[in-house]
């Protein structure tokens, strides 16, 4: 079974910085596509940054410049990196990746994944 694990979330004043991990584990084969998403009280989730496996990365605009994800492949997880952090950062950050797994020997997938998230909060 797999599972993706997050970590590094917490409460940070404005203009600090956090680093978010994600942890891919269980029965994988290969993971394409990582990324980090966000949801606000009140809001929809929303796409933060992705990584592909070949190492390419996007961002929305309001985190460019600010945030850099990464990703350890021999590890099977991925990162985010928060600097200048703002109250509008606040936040449950969710992981979310594409992973072929291997079942019974045969390969399934890639199906989509997501982790159980974690509270990001900026004060002012």
């Amino acid at each position: 079974q797999v599972q993706l694990v997050e970590s590094g979330g917490g409460l940070v004043q404005a203009g600090r910085s956090l680093r978010l991990s994600c942890a891919a584990s269980g029965s994988i084969f290969s993971i394409n596509t990582m990324g980090w998403y966000r949801q606000a009280p009140g809001s929809q989730r929303e796409l933060v940054a992705t990584v592909t496996s070949a190492g390419n990365t996007s961002y929305r605009h309001s985190v460019k410049g600010r945030f850099t994800i990464s990703r350890e492949n021999a590890k099977n997880t991925a990162y985010l990196q928060m600097n200048s952090l703002k109250p509008e950062d606040t936040a449950v950050y969710y992981c979310n990746a594409q992973i072929s797994a291997e079942v019974r020997g045969s390969l399934v997938g890639p199906y989509n994944y997501w982790g159980q998230g974690t509270q990001v909060t900026v004060s002012s």
